[in-house]
């Protein structure tokens, strides 16, 4: 099957289900762009499309007539699907998707095939009892770390009904303690237990299950890394305690782990001295972060190999800050673009590579390009792409150190980058280890 016959069928089904919200010619546009330049599969892009012009919806794609489904049997890549599951965990919360206050349910479901984790968006008119059963009707799928993971969005269903199951633990976090390091916290870890210092703490104010509650969050840290924290309970955790966290559970939200403690976790607090912080906290390679998934407050040293389309002077709509493409926001349509400065590098530090969103501030510092000459570059040349091309002469080839937050999606890991820098290289050092290896091959 050549492109066009793949574009053409996806094209004519979104066209239906977006309901006059994209114009034809953005619509095809976008849909090449994910099949042929990032080479997603069909049912992604379909979902992946729907969210990008349709942000009231975070639902799946919903064009046939739904296959029941058992959870033993999901790929990670169905859409409009039907399962009966029983509620293993769950917990209610918000999320911020594009500036808007999101609520959201999310736990672990299952079956007699297995389990799996779950999410139920932007539903405040659901509520769901641990150990009760029920029918999720037009849900969809996603893989995340070779898991399939069951979404609903507000085209989806879900109704209670009464079945006997029996589930069967796949994925379920285990019942069994496990000592573990902050830094090599997992999605899907149960029954935790982590040694570490509070960091920060901040107590919110939230709608759940329509009730105020209060739900309390941070960072904390040992001496392999930094995790954030969130608890419905108020454990009287102050700034700079140590603390010993017991059966806690670790979900992630784009990749970045999260740990949770939940109505069976049991804080108490310990000895400072257990735990030596430095500054070297969570300096890891790229493989070590894609490892666990994410990471927060990271750094990572590398070489910059490439400047992805999309980097140098570009405008950003001013009502909603996205980038803009030929004067249209996917959003907001025909807009004046206000002017921007960004870079989106490749780093390959040897065990693997990422992407890097570096902003205004950090692109001006470490290529020396204000923003306003980057606009009088561009009208001398009369071409925007004469930016990129500068920056990709300053930048490109040369080894850096980036920190900053790593999420992760169906592209792979991104570092939306806090801080750059160059480093220095030894030559001749590195031409030393480069002839010892040589010399030790003869």
């Amino acid at each position: 099957m050549n492109k066009e016959d793949r574009i053409t069928p996806l094209f004519e089904d979104l066209k239906k289900v977006l309901e006059g919200k994209v114009e034809d010619a953005q619509l095809r546009n976008t849909i090449k762009t994910y099949i042929e330049d990032y080479g997603v599969d069909e049912n992604r892009a379909k979902a992946a499309i729907i969210k990008k012009f349709d942000p009231s919806t975070t639902s799946g794609f919903v064009t046939a007539d739904t296959v029941s489904k058992k959870i033993g049997d999901l790929t990670g890549t169905e859409m409009n699907i039907d399962l009966t599951v029983k509620i293993v965990y769950v917990e209610s919360r918000e999320v911020s998707i594009r500036g808007k206050a999101t609520p959201i349910l999310s736990g672990i479901i299952g079956d007699d095939t297995g389990t799996c984790s779950f999410t139920i968006w932007d539903r405040d008119d659901i509520t769901l009892i641990k150990g009760g059963t029920y029918s999720f009707r037009n849900a969809y799928t996603k893989l995340f770390r070779n898991q399939a993971q069951v979404n609903i969005g507000t085209r989806g269903k879900i109704e209670e009904v009464d079945a006997d199951i029996d589930v069967r633990s796949t994925q379920m976090p285990s019942s069994e303690p496990t000592v573990a390091k902050i830094g090599d916290l997992t999605e899907g870890m149960g029954s935790v237990t982590v040694t570490g210092r509070i960091l920060s703490i901040e107590a919110r104010n939230v709608i759940a299950n329509n009730e105020p509650k209060t739900v309390y969050s941070g960072i904390i840290s040992d001496e392999s890394g930094k995790v954030q924290y969130s608890a419905w309970n108020d454990f009287s955790l102050n700034e700079g305690d140590t603390i010993r966290v017991k059966n806690a559970y670790v979900r992630s939200w784009r990749g970045i782990p999260q740990l949770n403690m939940g109505d069976r976790t049991e804080v108490e607090k310990v000895d400072d001295n257990l735990i030596e912080l430095d500054d070297t906290v969570n300096r890891r390679t790229v493989a070590e972060v894609i490892n666990v998934g994410g990471a927060i407050d990271v750094e990572i040293d590398g070489m910059a190999i490439d400047l992805r389309e999309g980097s140098g002077l570009i405008g950003r709509c001013p009502t909603c800050n996205r980038a803009v493409r030929d004067g249209e926001c996917s959003l907001h349509g025909r807009v004046e673009p206000v002017a921007d400065l960004r870079m989106k590098l490749i780093i390959d530090d040897g065990t693997g590579a990422i992407s890097a969103i570096v902003d205004r501030g950090n692109t001006e510092g470490i290529t020396g390009i204000s923003l306003s000459e980057a606009e009088r570059m561009s009208g001398d040349a009369g071409d925007p792409s004469v930016v990129s091309r500068r920056i990709a002469e300053i930048v490109l080839m040369r080894k850096v150190s980036v920190n900053g937050n790593v999420l992760s999606d169906e592209y792979g890991p991104t570092m939306i980058v806090k801080g750059i820098s160059f480093k220095p290289v030894d030559v001749k050092a590195g031409a030393e280890r480069l002839y010892e290896e040589m010399e030790a091959t003869l």
